[in-house]
């Protein structure tokens, strides 16, 4: 396997990693800045309610993009298994 496959395997395995991780982490991004305004404004400062709608929001957001992760997954590793044996040589 040649340096320049090598090299592009490797940055489209991290590109799908970023692509499928990223729905996750922009929805708790996005509600920790919500609840970390909603926190200033009231002055409420309750450890429980930065984590649970956290957790809420990134688990409703991964099975809301479930199937297009798994797509994108599966196009990737299906191409690369099956040109197994250019990978191999």
């Amino acid at each position: 396997m040649s340096e320049d496959v090598l090299i592009d395997l490797g940055r489209r395995a991290m590109l799908v990693t970023l692509m499928v991780s990223a729905p996750m982490l922009v929805s708790g991004m996005v509600i920790g800045l919500v609840i970390s305004i909603f926190q200033s404004v009231t002055q409420i400062q309750e450890i429980t309610l930065t984590f649970v709608p956290k957790i809420v929001v990134v688990m409703t957001t991964f099975l809301l993009f479930l199937p297009w992760m798994i797509s994108l997954l599966l196009g990737f590793a299906q191409p690369m298994l099956g040109d197994f044996g250019t990978f191999v040589n």
